[in-house]
């Protein structure tokens, strides 16, 4: 098991977009790993940043972004996800959003993550050294 202090989450809508794109938990586990290393692809700042993920059998450049809010050592939240083919990047009124929101769930207690994870708002997602190598 990778001594791991990162927890990694997704909301529901992601959970769905995800399933739908074929992307599975080990690929979110590489992405939000890849971040706590230093290696992110876009920081929209505020506790938002941007991360590609690769499709199933493919490579990153055509694979997938998303959006992630973001704590180094903490937490990551995916909360958003988009094919690069779909759309280039997220409005700058979205982008005010999700800085909110990440202001809001990155300093969630411990109490408040159990209660949105027992309403299933967000779910856990596992990462071991299995997922993420």
């Amino acid at each position: 098991m990778v001594n791991q202090v990162l927890k990694v989450f997704k909301n529901k809508s992601f959970t769905r977009f995800a399933r739908k794109s074929g992307i599975n938990d080990a690929a979110l586990c590489k992405a939000a790993m890849n971040a706590e290393h230093g290696l992110i692809d876009a920081d929209l700042g505020g506790g938002v940043i941007k991360q590609r993920v690769a499709r199933d059998g493919g490579g990153k450049s055509g694979g997938f972004r998303t959006i992630i809010l973001f704590r180094a050592g903490t937490r990551a939240f995916f909360v958003h996800g988009f094919a690069k083919n779909k759309l280039d990047n997220i409005s700058d009124n979205d982008l005010v959003l999700l800085k909110r929101l990440a202001a809001e769930m990155l300093n969630y207690n411990d109490a408040e993550l159990t209660q949105a994870i027992n309403e299933n708002l967000i779910i856990e997602v596992t990462c071991d050294e299995e997922t993420i190598s």
